[in-house]
């Protein structure tokens, strides 16, 4: 269990780190946060999440790279009991265009924070990896330790290789290491690139939504304050060094059956356009979760319907 709840968090201003830095304030934690407001998206969204927070004496925010680690040393202090690395160049489709800028953000930069992690004696480590790392495998659902990894973007391999770092970290340096793969996370603040967030935003503007394959792939969407709950739980795991853990909703749900509900949320029928099937997307994720239950007492509890009504009110919010 930690105590001082000191914490470093890469990434903090994007859609799972507001959320988290959110939470983690409501705990009384105090907070470090990198950010270099990568224009991937609109910046001005990321302000936005943290606006809340700018002015807290209890949060620090830098603007910086994570793979400047000189400038990091040299800005920061150090003085952290835990480290959560969600920083990352973000999507499956935007990987196979830049898979050498995908490289050098998401394996240099998770290097560069175990080095640091390191070099400031932190003993605790959580890492965002993904659902994507198991690629095309027909062994559903999807268990951690028994799944041959498949990986078909080159994001995906980035997640695998920052796992693999993380393993060569603990049994080098003694540091804990816990990768937890999210499985599409949906929630208030989704990015605007993914699904649910662009298609809702078509919907309502009379635009097609682009309909990939027949509307049989699926997606186990895991509602955004379940994540955080499971990230909340690995801060105060300390049965293992290392360990890998699924966090999603054990639920899978059809393209079709998604556009369907949203359909139903908004109530506004949506416009297909239909188109073929893109390379580097997996047909299927289905996450088995029994080891996140058993050891982290992940229990998601947000029904998908449910959670995108949720969606569907701060989209609304923001119209306003």
């Amino acid at each position: 269990m930690i105590n001082r709840k000191k914490v470093l968090i890469t990434g903090g201003a994007g859609f799972i780190g507001s959320h988290l830095t959110d939470r983690l304030i409501e705990d009384n934690w105090e907070l470090t946060v990198i950010d270099n407001f990568d224009p991937f998206y609109d910046p001005e969204i990321k302000k936005r999440n943290i606006s809340a927070h700018i002015n807290n004496p209890k949060i620090c925010f830098f603007d910086f790279d994570i793979r400047d680690y000189k400038l990091i040393i040299e800005k920061i202090k150090g003085d952290f009991d835990i480290i959560i690395h969600l920083a990352a160049k973000a999507g499956v489709r935007p990987s196979i265009a830049d898979p050498m800028g995908y490289q050098d953000v998401n394996v240099r930069g998770t290097h560069n924070m175990l080095e640091l992690a390191r070099y400031w004696k932190i003993k605790h480590f959580i890492f965002a990896s993904s659902s994507s790392v198991y690629g095309i495998n027909n062994e559903l659902p999807w268990k951690e330790e028994t799944c041959v990894l498949k990986p078909i973007s080159p994001y995906a391999s980035t997640k695998i290789s920052g796992e693999l770092l993380g393993h060569v970290y603990t049994q080098l340096f003694g540091i804990r290491f816990i990768a937890l793969r999210f499985f599409t996370v949906y929630g208030p603040r989704q990015r605007p690139d993914l699904a649910i967030h662009k298609f809702t935003k078509k919907i309502m503007n009379n635009e097609p939504i682009p309909f990939f394959g027949d509307g049989s792939s699926m997606r186990d969407y895991t509602y955004i304050n379940d994540i955080v709950q499971g990230i909340i739980n690995a801060i105060n795991y300390n049965r293992s060094q290392f360990e890998i853990f699924n966090l999603g909703n054990d639920h899978t749900v059809t393209l079709s059956e998604m556009v369907s509900l949203l359909e139903k949320v908004l109530n506004k029928k949506a416009i297909i356009d239909k188109q073929p099937e893109i390379k580097g997307d997996v047909p299927k994720t289905w996450a088995n979760i029994d080891k996140a239950r058993a050891l982290l007492n992940y229990n998601p509890k947000t029904d998908f319907e449910l959670g995108l009504n949720k969606f569907a009110d701060w989209f609304f919010s923001l119209e306003k």
